[in-house]
This record gives C-alpha cells, structure tokens and sequence, in this order.
C-alpha cells in the first residue's frame, strides 16, 4: 500500500526496500540496516557546485576511457547487499550517495545500483555529518565498498578511505585540502584539482 506522508511511518520500526518502495512522500529518506533516516533538506549552493564538478570530471574522464565504468549522482538508490539475487524484502540499506562509481555493470538495473559501488563520495551538509560519519562509514566498510570519500565543504577538506583487502577494514589516509591534487584509487589515471573543487565565488 502506497504511503503518501512520512508522519504515516513509524520512525522505530525496522523497514525494508520492499517497504521503501510504496513511500510516495516529497521527503528523501534513506534505509541503513532497517532504520529509517531522514537526509537533510535540499543541499545548500556550495554542496551541490562540488556534487557537480566532482561528478562532471569523472564522467569526462570515463567517457574518454570507454570502460565498464559509470559515475552515478544523487538521487540514485544503491541497495547495499553482498547479494546479487535478494528479494526486496530481504534488503535493509538503500543509500543516496552523493556520487558513486560503479565498474560491474551487473550490479545495475533499471531500480539503481544492487551492491556495492567501487567508490563513493559524499559531501557533508549541515544535520547529517552524524550519519556520514558514523552510520554509513560503518555500513559502507561492512559492504566492502573499497574506496570511499568523504569531502568537508566548510573545511575545504577531504578524507580518503581505503578498504584493506586484508581486513576489510578501512584504512584512512592523510587529509587532503584545497590547493593539492586527489587521485582515485578506482581509477588511477584520474587526477582531482582540489582547489577547482572548492573554488566557491
């Protein structure tokens, strides 16, 4: 059954995409391992010019590549399952990342992406550091997703982290800020001016 307000759901119930699919309300909501979160209001201006140039280079650098890569930005649901044949019901994460690469064209379909993007970047907005920083760093290192970034507009920082094939934990490396050159991990050849990034007239 179709629910049009998120004031019908019951914030301490466990959901699933099953369930996520029948939500027909404005708000953006996204499922971490059940529980229902709210994402923040629309991005502010600053946001969503990194949202866009970080998204625009990797799309330009893939197309010249010609690869199994894509570069995907939010909205665009990523079910976070180590499965490939899940029922919908049987699914309890549905992410938003910001931006996410995926280079298994097996994992979309006409709904998102189904497991877990090669490497994922997300820009903190007011209201929903506690989330990045917390809830989908843990669910993101759980599904294995091997590169993950985390961009600090107010800070003009970023923050790489690399999962250990090892220990499937990630290992962080040194932050980064405007004025220095991010490379991807997923895609080596691809070079990030940061200071282009975080340029905010």
């Amino acid at each position: 059954m179709a629910i049009d307000s998120i004031k019908d759901l019951d914030l301490e119930k466990q959901y699933s995409y099953a369930d996520y699919l029948h939500w027909q309300f404005q708000e953006r909501v996204e499922l971490i391992k059940g529980k229902l979160f709210k994402t923040s209001p629309a991005p502010n201006t600053f946001h969503q010019r990194i949202t866009l140039r970080l998204s625009s280079e990797i799309y330009v650098y893939l197309a010249k590549k010609n690869g199994p890569c894509e570069v995907f930005a939010s909205p665009y649901d990523v079910r976070l399952t180590k499965k490939q044949n899940n029922k919908d019901v049987e699914i309890t994460t549905v992410v938003q990342p910001d931006v996410c690469v995926v280079c298994d064209p097996s994992k979309i379909d006409e709904k998102g992406c189904l497991g877990a993007p090669n490497w994922i970047i997300e820009v903190l907005s007011p209201g929903n550091t506690h989330k990045e920083m917390r809830e989908k760093f843990s669910v993101y290192e759980e599904n294995e997703v091997k590169e993950y970034w985390l961009i600090h507009p107010a800070d003009q920082a970023l923050q790489i982290y690399l999962l250990d094939e090892r220990s499937k934990k990630y290992q962080g490396l040194q932050p980064m800020v405007a004025g220095q050159i991010a490379r991807s991990y997923t895609l080596p050849e691809l070079e990030i001016d940061l200071a282009q990034i975080f340029y905010n007239p």
